[in-house]
C-alpha cells in the first residue's frame, strides 16, 4: 500500500480501472472510505435510519458498483480538477443509496405477488449486474456459496479470507469488528477490501453458473 500512498487520486483511480492490484485498491479504500460512507449515511437519513451492518453493506456495493462491467465508471472517470474524485464518489454512493431503497420498497408493495429467485428462467442478463451481492446469492445454498468461497480463496490465506467472508455474510460482523479480533490481522480498510474482492469473484461465479444453466 505504501508504493501508492503518494500517487495522486486521479492517477490511483486510472491504475485501479486497469488493474486488480490488491495494494492499489486496499490504498482506494483506505483513501476514500470516509467520503463514501459519510455520503452513504447522509443520503440514507432523507430515507430513515440505518444499522452499521447496512451501513457496511451499502460501503461494499458501492465498490462493488466502481467494479461493475470491468471497472467501466472508473474508467470513464474524466476529473475536472484535482479533487473531482470526490464529488464523482458522492454521486456514486448517493445514487447506491437510492436504489436500495427504491428496491427494497418495490419489493414490499410487491410482497405475496412476486418472488424473485436466482433461477436461470428468472434472471435478465441485462439487469442482473445492478443487483447487490446479497441479492445475488440469498437463494444459493450455503453448502454452494462455500463451494465457490473455496475456489476463489484457493492458496494463501484461504482460511482467513473464508473467515472474514462467513462472518460478514453470516454472522453479520462488520468490517471494524472483524478488523478487531487479534487473529485477523488487518485494518477495517483491509476487512474491506478483502470482502469486496471476494464478493466481486463469488458474484463473477454465480453469473456464470446462471448462464451455463441458462
Amino acid at each position: 500500500m505504501a508504493r501508492y500512498a503518494k500517487v495522486s487520486c486521479a492517477e490511483l483511480v486510472k491504475i485501479c480501472a486497469k488493474s486488480r492490484d490488491e495494494r492499489a485498491w486496499a490504498e482506494f479504500i483506505r483513501r476514500f472510505r470516509v467520503v463514501i460512507a459519510a455520503t452513504i449515511i447522509r443520503t440514507a437519513r432523507q430515507w430513515g435510519d440505518l444499522s452499521g451492518v447496512q451501513i457496511d453493506d451499502l460501503v461494499q456495493d458501492t465498490y462493488l458498483k466502481l467494479c461493475e462491467n470491468d471497472y467501466r465508471l472508473l474508467a470513464g472517470f474524466r476529473p475536472q480538477h484535482k479533487d473531482s474524485i470526490y464529488g464523482f464518489l458522492k454521486v456514486v454512493a448517493a445514487n447506491v443509496v437510492h436504489d436500495h431503497f427504491k428496491s427494497a420498497q418495490a419489493a414490499k408493495r410487491g410482497a405475496g405477488l412476486t418472488e424473485v429467485t436466482i433461477e436461470a428462467s428468472h434472471v435478465d442478463e441485462r439487469t442482473s449486474s445492478s443487483k447487490t451481492f446479497d441479492e445475488v446469492t440469498q437463494h444459493l445454498q450455503l453448502h454452494q456459496i462455500e463451494k465457490i468461497l473455496r475456489q476463489v480463496t484457493a492458496g494463501k490465506d484461504q482460511a482467513k479470507k473464508r473467515t472474514i467472508f462467513w462472518l460478514r455474510h453470516r454472522f453479520g460482523l462488520t468490517a471494524s469488528e472483524i478488523a478487531s479480533i487479534p487473529s485477523i490481522g488487518l485494518t477495517t480498510e483491509g476487512v474491506e477490501s478483502v470482502l469486496m474482492r471476494l464478493a466481486i469473484m463469488i458474484r463473477g461465479h454465480v453469473t456464470a453458473l446462471i448462464l451455463l444453466v441458462k
